[in-house]
């Protein structure tokens, strides 16, 4: 029980979460109205993917250090846990966009760099179906996990930045919290980070076990 403890916490933030994004009180903004409640959701999934996708970078520089599969595993399923999450953020952010902007994808830099991003990492999975060798597969894959990390945290970041953007916080917009973030809204939205990332954990430990689980009857 002392080692699922988090398991626990995960559920009751999220619990907490979602009944607070869909019954709690939220600013009333002009334009956002009620799909601000949409920043319990959105938001906290892309925090949680980052978390997720540098963890699995982290794995890919251990694997290459040491060579042990176990990291290469570790890494991969952290990266596909990292996509699911890139996947959902797109989707509530479509949603959300749609609403407060009058198109799911307009041409903004942010969501063009999110999905230069989502494609290197989907790239990363074809790239490892393409060996036969484990070696190998796991060595190449590695080297690629880590560039597609170091190209993927300037596209979100400093790209958007550099020219005009839709996005709070982007191309001289100010930032989200500073004109629409209250109390109420932190309560909610922190606590989700946290949800979401452990989340993220949970299924990646799921995937893994399963994995290693596969491996040993194979062998």
């Amino acid at each position: 029980m002392n080692k699922n403890w988090w398991k626990a916490l995960a559920v009751l933030i999220l619990t907490y979460v979602i009944l607070q994004g869909m019954l709690g009180v939220v600013p009333r903004q002009p334009i956002l109205n009620e799909s601000i409640r949409n920043v319990y959701f959105h938001v906290p999934l892309w925090f949680g993917m980052i978390t997720l996708l540098l963890t699995s970078a982290i794995y890919s520089i251990r694997y290459l250090r040491n060579g042990r599969f176990d990291d290469d595993v570790v890494a991969v399923e952290f990266a596909n846990t990292g996509i699911l999450f890139g996947i959902l953020g797109c989707a509530t952010g479509s949603i959300w966009a749609n609403f407060t902007w009058g198109e799911p994808w307009p041409n903004d830099p942010k969501l063009n760099s999110v999905a230069i991003a989502m494609l290197m990492y989907l790239a990363y999975m074809i790239l490892r179906g393409s060996f036969d060798d484990e070696q190998r597969r796991a060595r190449i894959s590695a080297v690629y996990n880590i560039f597609a990390f170091a190209v993927f945290i300037p596209l979100i970041f400093i790209v958007p930045r550099l020219t005009d953007s839709l996005h709070p916080g982007n191309g001289g917009n100010p930032a989200f919290g500073k004109y629409d973030m209250d109390n109420r809204l932190r309560m909610v939205f922190y606590p989700a980070i946290i949800g979401f990332t452990l989340l993220g954990v949970w299924i990646t430990q799921l995937r893994v076990r399963y994995r290693r689980i596969k491996a040993a009857l194979d062998e």
